[in-house]
């Protein structure tokens, strides 16, 4: 899982180059709108979802998106009791940002997966398999004026990802920065956490109730 840089949406110059003339503003000014595609990449069966997401992505985009795609793809994984999510060491979702936890047991204890969060250390997030995805939709759009939201969305939906479309959706919902937990409570939630005791924030296991004993 990861989130690629935020693009702003008008008709503002991508360098780059195109097959057809493309006119863009020579200078910039606030965006009216801004997209940040977050992207969740099955590496067994090579199926990428993107979403779309308007509003700035927070803990709570994030969990709410590996929400919306289980709801996706749970049903046909039923044999599946471990979800390794792969991740860079962002603000918004490492392993001490305590919303991104909370939310994460949240989900676990309601779907009875184990949740196994596996970081690349700073300077290494580039070895994720999605980053690839992100070079290729990069590569797709540019020079491309986006203008509009829907313009994005489709760029990303005619990408392929090893001879596949993705799955693309919008996300508008509007989120709020800086939601945070005090320390007793972050210090509650630690007792439902496995950290590994080589790679210590590296790497964690969160059990649902039932397993977590």
């Amino acid at each position: 899982m990861d989130a690629k840089a935020t693009v702003a949406i008008g008709p503002f110059s991508r360098k780059g180059k195109s097959r057809v003339e493309t006119k863009a503003v020579d200078h910039d000014f606030q965006p009216e709108e801004k997209i940040t595609p977050v992207g969740i990449l099955m590496t067994k069966t090579d199926e990428l979802f993107v979403y779309g997401v308007t509003s700035k992505v927070t803990s709570d985009c994030l969990v709410d998106r590996i929400a919306q795609w289980w709801n996706e793809v749970g049903s046909r994984v039923r044999d599946i009791t471990t979800l390794v999510l792969n991740l860079d060491n962002g603000p918004e979702n490492h392993s001490r940002r305590t919303q991104f936890i909370q939310r994460l047991v949240q989900f676990v204890d309601q779907t009875g997966l184990t949740v196994q969060l596996a970081y690349y250390p700073p300077y290494h997030s580039k070895y994720n398999p999605i980053e690839r995805c992100w070079g290729v939709l990069e590569h797709h759009w540019n020079g491309s004026l986006l203008d509009r939201l829907q313009v994005a969305l489709d760029f990303i939906e005619s990408m392929t990802w090893r001879g596949v479309h993705p799955v693309v959706l919008a996300v508008t919902q509007q989120y709020c920065s800086g939601v945070t937990l005090s320390q007793e409570a972050m210090a509650r939630l630690e007792q439902r956490l496995s950290r590994d005791p080589l790679l210590g924030r590296w790497f964690l296991t969160i059990a649902p109730t039932s397993a977590s004993g």
